[in-house]
């Protein structure tokens, strides 16, 4: 839909009356809006069971304030994945191109760059008011979402708002066109020795970004040239595989969802694993995660050497070739790969290389 196309908030709001129990997301791409076009038409609108203000999306101001808060859940997704994490924001680290939060429920890395737009939303049910803030980028696309929940210190939320305040009420959102996808050199173009060579080099997980800027290649193709040492195919099903022998035997992971403006993290074991349709979901106490497992096209397990020896990851891509969800066994800096989560990623079935490196 065209911006000259797109329905005035009072036809948002009036399509919204006849899908009342759509979810938000489903009901904005009904509409091909974007979820912070649904949002802005509630702005000042007369309707008790949406409220809907304006906040700035400024992250230091955030991060600030909204440890306060307590008990919140914190909400990070893509097209293909929910991240959910139950808990307190705790040892916030702000920061202008990068920011995180590094607690022991919550675990974010902000791309404060990507938080355009702001809002507060009430919903009112009866005598129940669910409050959360969401934030999203010049497209109108959520980058993170926090929701309150019955223990969160509803006097700290407010003066977070407070100082959140924006003079900017309008319920008219001007969204701004995704960029394309920056162009990657061509795979057969790209001197595969030296690359593999330099990867054989690393000596931490982070400088893996640094490899493929040089390279100008992104991660489906390096994991498609760097060699059956470092990287090889499995099979789609690895991820549910996985995910159900590390649960059987307490086997603690870190998990990794994220866009272009947060990434969240679980860290610990999982127990609650139950496929309900295409969805295969997680549903722990403080940790939540909703997959769509017919996104799923490629998955990979991906070595990375490090000075504690080699870091093992599964990682999973869409059918454009974007990383949707990432795994490793839980680390910390300084200590070696467990061994149980080494042997679990390749005990996964292999299949052959499609693409010959």
């Amino acid at each position: 839909m065209t911006l000259s196309t797109k329905p005035s908030p009072e036809a948002i709001r009036q399509a919204r009356q006849e899908n009342p129990k759509m979810r938000e997301r489903d009901f904005a791409q009904k509409l091909e809006i974007s979820e912070a076009d649904y949002l802005s038409a509630y702005i000042g609108a007369d309707d008790d069971a949406l409220k809907v203000q304006r906040v700035r999306a400024d992250v230091e101001a955030f991060l600030g304030g909204i440890s306060a808060v307590g008990e919140v859940m914190a909400l990070t997704r893509n097209e293909s994945a929910v991240h959910e994490k139950i808990g307190p924001y705790e040892k916030t680290v702000p920061g202008k191109h990068a920011a995180m939060v590094l607690g022991k429920q919550i675990d974010l890395r902000i791309f404060p760059s990507q938080w355009a737009e702001a809002f507060a939303v009430e919903k009112h049910d009866g005598d129940s008011v669910r409050r959360s803030l969401q934030f999203f980028n010049a497209s109108g696309e959520a980058v993170h979402k926090v929701h309150l929940r019955e223990a969160s210190n509803l006097d700290a939320y407010a003066e977070l708002l407070k100082n959140l305040a924006s003079d900017n009420q309008s319920s008219e959102f001007h969204a701004v066109a995704p960029k394309a996808k920056a162009e990657t050199a061509v795979t057969a173009e790209v001197d595969s020795e030296a690359f593999r060579s330099r990867w054989s080099e690393l000596t931490d997980v982070h400088q893996f970004i640094g490899l493929l800027r040089d390279f100008n290649i992104d991660r489906k193709q390096a994991v498609e040239l760097a060699g059956e040492s470092f990287a090889w195919p499995l099979d789609t099903g690895s991820v549910q595989s996985m995910m159900e022998q590390a649960g059987k035997t307490s086997l603690p992971i870190m998990c990794f969802v994220g866009n272009r403006g947060c990434i969240q993290i679980h860290t610990g074991a999982i127990t609650g694993i139950k496929m309900m349709g295409p969805w295969l979901n997680v549903m722990d106490p403080t940790f939540h995660l909703h997959l769509r497992t017919d996104r799923i096209s490629e998955v990979w397990a991906v070595r990375k050497p490090t000075k504690d020896g080699h870091v093992t990851s599964l990682e999973v891509f869409d059918a454009n070739g974007e990383l949707f969800i990432q795994f490793f066994g839980e680390r910390h800096e300084g200590t070696a790969e467990r061994a149980d989560w080494r042997e679990l990623v390749e005990s996964l079935l292999r299949l052959p290389r499609s693409v010959a490196a």
